[in-house]
């Protein structure tokens, strides 16, 4: 059960870029993040998955809506369980980059 809330390497460094702070604002965990789609080729138009967003999808750890231009993932409370396993190592979130992300993990009752 626990394993499957561990992120590996992959995974760790998608949430690291997807949830630092751009200009000043840093997107919420409860926001979700987008994705992309095929542009070209016979897969265009389809979500494209890395092997990190796949990963947290087959273990249940997100969702996510194919709707619109831009479709979006978002954490489950398994996934969100994940995350603050994962910011309670201390060497996974740089608390001068992500202190708002740890605080709003520690914010979520579980």
């Amino acid at each position: 059960m626990t394993d499957d809330l561990i992120l590996n390497d992959k995974e760790k460094e998608f949430v690291r870029r997807e949830f630092r702070a751009l200009l000043n604002e840093a997107p919420s965990v409860h926001d979700g993040f987008r994705l992309k789609r095929w542009a070209t080729g016979p897969n265009k138009g389809q979500v494209k998955l890395s092997t990190a967003v796949q990963g947290m999808l087959d273990r249940g750890l997100i969702t996510f809506d194919d709707v619109g231009l831009w479709p979006k993932a978002k954490f489950t409370e398994k996934g969100l369980r994940a995350l603050q396993l994962m910011a309670a190592d201390k060497r996974a979130f740089d608390p001068a980059r992500y202190q708002r992300l740890i605080d709003e993990l520690s914010q979520i009752p579980y």
